[in-house]
């Protein structure tokens, strides 16, 4: 994957996640990933990013968070990672300015195609982010309650497909879509994740997704036409 050689600035794309972290830039031809996990702060993401791309220049950076991110800044710590990452000043430690966002809704921006979009992140948790005619909304509804005092997350994300197995893992998570375009009124449903590969038979008006997207959602949050209350 070749990132995009205008754009408003050469962004750098950061999609932070629990095994790594996945690095791409203008004009850069391949991504980097950078090995991450419990150890890793906020301060030792920017230290090791930074050393990774010694020699790329860029202006501007994109964050893809495993979290909530409300106005542009971390809401939680993350599960798998380590701490600093609530407050942390990333335009002042990349030196440049910084948009942070939800990783699911940076890949659900990368994923869109006009219209009415829901895009569900099948990972070790559920992901979510709804687009609404170019208006991007990051969305936590992983938490809701679904079925037995268990979440959506419960079975559509990775504790459900270990404990329900493949098959059934399956089933629930064409409910959850069903349900979940249903209430929202999305024309189509987009699926990423790691696990969304797992899936064998697509609902109606869903689509698998790539996570590469990603980087392409990165890219975008600089342009002038994207919208959106949170970054």
């Amino acid at each position: 994957m070749r990132a995009p050689s205008k754009t408003v600035a050469s962004v750098l794309v950061i999609d932070v996640g629990g095994t790594h972290v996945k690095v791409l830039a203008t004009g850069q031809d391949e991504e980097l990933k950078i090995p991450s996990g419990s150890k890793m702060t906020a301060r030792t993401m920017v230290r090791d990013v930074k050393r990774a791309t010694k020699g790329w220049e860029y202006g501007l950076v994109s964050i893809g968070y495993p979290g909530p991110v409300i106005h542009g800044r971390p809401l939680h710590e993350p599960h798998n990672l380590g701490g600093g990452w609530v407050g942390f000043n990333f335009r002042k430690a990349f030196g440049c300015p910084v948009k942070v966002i939800n990783d699911a809704a940076m890949q659900a921006l990368g994923s869109y195609e006009g219209g009415r979009m829901l895009f569900l992140g099948l990972g070790a948790g559920l992901g979510s982010a709804m687009i609404v005619d170019g208006i991007l909304e990051p969305m936590e509804l992983a938490h809701l309650p679904y079925k037995n005092g268990k979440t959506y997350e419960d079975y559509a994300g990775v504790r459900g497909l270990k404990r329900l197995g493949k098959k059934k893992w399956r089933r629930h998570v064409a409910d959850v879509v069903e349900r979940l375009e249903d209430a929202l009124g999305a024309e189509y449903v987009v699926l990423g994740g790691g696990n969304a590969k797992n899936i064998k038979k697509l609902p109606p008006d869903t689509r698998l997704g790539d996570n590469r997207n990603a980087f392409v959602g990165g890219f975008r949050l600089w342009e002038k036409k994207t919208k959106s209350r949170l970054v």
